[in-house]
Parts: C-alpha cells; sequence; structure tokens
C-alpha cells in the first residue's frame, strides 16, 4: 500500500502575525493591569502616561511618513516636468524640420512652374 503524504503550506501573511501579536500583547497589558499589585491611580496614571507616549510616538511616526510621501511627490514632480520639457523640445524640432520640408518641396515646386 502506498503511504499518501500531505503537504501542508503555511502561510506566511505577515498581517495576521501583526494582529497576533497586537491581540496577544493587548491581553498581556489587560492581565497586568488586573493583577498588578498597585493603586487605581496608579493604575490609570501608567495608562495615561503609556497612551501619550503612543499618540506622541505615533504623531512622530505620521509626521516621518508625510515627509517621506512629499518627498517622494517632489522628486516624481520635477521628472515628469523634466520628461514633459523634452518632449515639449523634441515637438519643436520635428516641427521644424517638417516646416523646412515643406519649404524646400514650396521651392522646388516654384522652381519648376518658373522653368516650365
Amino acid at each position: 500500500m502506498a503511504t499518501k503524504i500531505v503537504k501542508r503550506t503555511i502561510n506566511n501573511n505577515p498581517l495576521r502575525l501583526l494582529i497576533g501579536l497586537l491581540v496577544g500583547g493587548l491581553a498581556g497589558v489587560v492581565t497586568m493591569l488586573l493583577f498588578a499589585p498597585q493603586s487605581g491611580k496608579q493604575t490609570r496614571d501608567q495608562i495615561e502616561g503609556a497612551t501619550i507616549e503612543l499618540r506622541d510616538r505615533t504623531t512622530r511616526n505620521v509626521k516621518k511618513a508625510v515627509a517621506q510621501v512629499r518627498s517622494g511627490t517632489d522628486k516624481l514632480t520635477a521628472e515628469v516636468q523634466d520628461k514633459a520639457d523634452e518632449l515639449k523640445q523634441i515637438g519643436q524640432d520635428k516641427l521644424v524640420e517638417q516646416l523646412d520640408k515643406v519649404s524646400a518641396a514650396l521651392d522646388t515646386g516654384k522652381t519648376a512652374v518658373i522653368a516650365a
């Protein structure tokens, strides 16, 4: 009899890992606060301090992310403007080239009519 081997894949989803860590961390914090040998006032002060620290850290991270996005946007805008200027110049050069060809053809036609 042949043995059937079942291959199990592990889903390496970073979002699930992050959610698991967050939920586990919150459960640990709640457990610590419930069983902490300190007064309610101390616990509230501790929670307030941690909340303020988290708010400040989040604010710094958001400001940093906004600055990075602005920097990237400015760089992209400059690159697009450079490319637009380059394409504009190419278009103008092609226009001058075509006008020169038309002018030369017109001169040839005039010469042919005068000679006839």
